[in-house]
């Protein structure tokens, strides 16, 4: 089974699951664009399924990212790119990803991270 990505002036609206070869009959005939995606694709990376272990065919790597509702689709980085969590977080250009003006702190299991953007920083919560 393949994934595909409906993409509408640039937003994708709809993401199904269809078998290659009978793709076509699940298209509607609505503007857009269909284009296919990879579930197992994170940041540019092919994992194995169901892990988080880089699979060694990374030929098998589609557009960065598994697409989702309300992604965009860049054409020029041939990528499916999340809505920008944040207004100071920069997009890196080979993962697709968004990145904190600040990697995030090194905590424990038990803690969160969460990002505050009035203060551009930061902040552990503990579990």
């Amino acid at each position: 089974m393949a994934h595909f990505a409906k993409v509408v002036d640039g937003k994708v609206v709809q993401v199904i699951v269809a078998e290659p070869e009978f793709f076509e009959s699940f298209v509607d005939p609505s503007p857009g664009q269909w284009i296919q995606t990879s579930y197992n694709t994170r940041g540019g990376v092919h994992y194995l399924p169901d892990s988080d272990t880089p699979s060694p065919d990374q030929s098998k790597a589609l557009r960065k990212n598994f697409a989702g509702i309300g992604y965009t689709y860049d054409a020029e980085l041939d990528a499916f790119i999340e809505q920008q969590p944040y207004p100071s977080w920069t997009l890196n250009s080979e993962t697709a990803r968004w990145q904190a003006p600040i990697p995030e702190p090194e905590h424990d299991e038990f803690c969160s991270c969460l990002w505050d953007e009035s203060t551009l920083s930061w902040v552990i919560k503990n579990g």
